[in-house]
């Protein structure tokens, strides 16, 4: 809980670190990106680390190597050791979730797994909710680095705690092979794509640089799933997508797992850059639809096993689509309570899509399947969340210089708009006691940062429109899902 608390408070923050370290989104939205792929690639970690360390030596050096990323952030000179940070965080995060869930199927007996599951699963749904809230509400007290000792005294108590009750390793668990030559792709894989999103604006798609990795990225992909088929110990079983039904499920996974992750970011630095909110209430505009997804999810796992899951997940499609076109239209205007009920209806959508996705998936595969389905589904939904904020980010920029260049060409002597505001300004420079040869370029340069203003706000709602329009398109994969419970 506290590792995806992590997670989601620093989003807060990103507009404050962009100014502490003067740098554009396309490098502060490493922070949560790098967290992301890292926690994604270190998943496929989690049964081997089990096998050598046991539960107890593999969650202890988790829960330290978070510690470590926490130290690092918190004294970060500079964005990379940051972003440096963000990666061992994520890192132990992917490693902790698997070993939590083999902790809890071997040390509850069967009639008590559900009780266990469930108030683990609440641990892992308040933690999204608390995370924009905390993060917002320490800005404002201190500072965005104390962001990074909030987790330590928790940390410090798990590594205790885990010390006296986890279970040690058995002596007769036989040591997993690991394959390492598969993880080097994978890894370096999403590194080169990744890297090549984020910095194709900055360096020109066309560069040598950005073609290089993003070729090197394709490449190492292929070259990953290739020794997938081959290897005898695979760290993805690749034969789960020849089920149709979970083959279609898997792309619904990674559109969720975009979307969820790439709204988690967008919504709070939309309320700060442009509605100027704090950190506090940036944080508080979310928490009402965590607390109805919350309420609402035993629903949800109701439905799924009363309706069939293609509809369902077509219905939280549309949901979550409508959520995002209604945040298309707010602007600086735009009430705190409106905002918080557009963020309600796609959380709500979320919600229903997320039971219909996994039981679809796993309803798909034959029983000896079910461990390699959930493990893939698991990773392709965090691989989604970590390409959704990258491709986001690179695209709202796209979209601000567009309205920038769009909005400034308006800027002529023609312009009756634009003249009767140089005028105002222009008087109440003069009445200010500005001297005339300041008044043109005060004006001017007011000017300009309104144009810079509307610009950014247009590249936000292009944003959540680009996630409406692609959670439409999903309805296609959607369709193929079929009634799992029939199969």
């Amino acid at each position: 809980m506290t590792m995806i608390l992590s997670s989601t408070m620093v989003n807060v923050a990103v507009p404050t670190i962009m100014g502490t370290f003067g740098v554009g989104q396309s490098e502060a939205q490493w922070m949560s990106t790098a967290f992301l792929a890292a926690m994604t690639a270190s998943q496929l970690l989690g049964a081997w680390v089990i096998s050598i360390l046991g539960p107890r030596g593999g969650y202890i050096a988790a829960v330290a190597l978070f510690i470590a990323g926490s130290l690092f952030g918190a004294w970060a000179p500079n964005i990379d050791i940051l972003i440096f940070s963000r990666t061992l965080q994520g890192l132990a995060a992917g490693v902790v979730q698997p070993i939590a869930m083999v902790t809890i199927f071997r040390v509850f007996p069967t009639r008590q797994r559900g009780l266990a599951l469930a108030i683990y699963g609440m641990g892992i749904m308040l933690a999204p909710i608390m995370g924009p809230v905390v993060g917002g509400i320490t800005i404002d007290a201190t500072s965005w680095r104390f962001l990074f000792f909030i987790p330590l005294p928790i940390a410090g108590l798990s590594i205790l705690l885990g010390t006296l009750f986890m279970p040690e390793r058995e002596a007769d668990t036989p040591r997993l092979p690991f394959d390492w030559v598969g993880y080097a792709l994978v890894a370096g894989a999403i590194v080169c794509m990744m890297t090549a999103i984020a910095n194709g604006q900055r360096d020109g798609w066309a560069s040598d640089k950005i073609v290089l990795l993003g070729s090197a990225g394709v490449g190492l992909s292929a070259a990953f799933v290739i020794s997938q088929l081959r290897s005898a110990a695979p760290l993805l079983d690749f034969a789960v997508f020849r089920y149709r039904q979970f083959a279609a499920a898997a792309a619904l996974g990674f559109v969720f797992g975009a979307g969820n992750f790439a709204s988690t970011y967008i919504i709070p630095v939309f309320v700060q850059t442009v509605q100027n909110f704090t950190p506090t209430d940036s944080g508080m505009v979310t928490a009402p639809a965590g607390l109805v997804v919350m309420a609402f999810f035993p629903i949800a796992g109701r439905m799924v096993d009363a309706f069939p899951t293609h509809y369902l997940a077509m219905v939280g499609l549309l949901l979550f689509a409508l959520g995002a076109a209604l945040l298309h239209t707010t602007s600086v205007d735009t009430a705190f309570f409106t905002l918080a009920f557009y963020v309600i209806i796609g959380r709500i959508g979320q919600s229903i899509m997320l039971p219909a996705i996994n039981v679809a998936a796993l309803g798909a595969l034959p029983p000896d399947k079910l461990n390699n389905g959930s493990g893939t589904i698991n990773f392709i939904r965090l691989m989604g969340g970590a390409f959704g904020v990258n491709l986001l980010v690179v695209f709202m920029e796209q979209r601000t210089e567009f309205h920038a260049a769009a909005l400034t060409a308006t800027q002529t002597p023609g312009n009756p708009v634009s003249r009767e505001l140089l005028g105002r300004i222009t008087d109440l420079l003069s009445q200010g006691g500005a001297s005339e040869t300041l008044l043109r370029p005060g004006s001017l340069n007011y000017l300009s940062r309104v144009i810079e203003a509307q610009a950014n706000t247009l590249g936000f709602q292009d944003g959540f429109m680009i996630i409406a329009v692609v959670f439409v398109c999903a309805l296609v994969p959607a369709l193929m899902l079929g009634n799992s419970r029939s199969k």
